[in-house]
């Protein structure tokens, strides 16, 4: 083995060291943690979510499907709320299939995107990013 050879192999070792350190700090750290609990309603609604494959249109927080709108902030909307979800998630428009949910599983779609709304903003204009690499965002609740 060269000396080359052995200097590049203490360079990778010490890089694997330092990456390992580092991801050991980020993810073991706590400052960062938000528990976000869900109802059982909105437990439910969330399997039917994914039982759906609503994530293949829509998006949450900008990750998912682009056929559909993003559906963070719905609840919220001053131009939908409720009432929009409840009206589209049964009849159907244009590519949104029309389900066929009983009004209980309607309450559990709209009480789970609820918890979602209350969660943030999307999109966040006010987002930082922390030193550490993690992206300090602005949260409903911390108003």
């Amino acid at each position: 083995m060269t000396k080359s050879t052995k200097n590049y192999i203490i360079v990778i070792v010490i890089m694997i060291a330092i990456f390992s350190i580092y991801n050991y700090v980020v993810y073991t750290s706590e400052s960062y943690s938000i528990s976000v609990s869900l109802s059982p309603k909105a437990i439910k609604g969330q399997q039917l979510w994914q039982e759906n494959s609503c994530w293949a249109c829509h998006q949450i927080y900008g990750l998912g499907g682009y056929l559909g709108p993003d559906l963070t902030n719905i609840v919220s909307n001053k131009d939908k709320g409720p009432a929009f979800i409840r009206a589209f998630l049964n009849t159907g428009v244009k590519t949104m299939p029309k389900f066929n949910f009983s009004e209980t599983e309607i309450d559990a779609i709209v009480e789970y995107l609820s918890s979602i709304d209350k969660t943030g903003y999307f999109p966040n204009f006010n987002a930082q990013i922390d030193p550490s690499g993690w992206v300090k965002i602005e949260y409903k609740d911390e108003k």
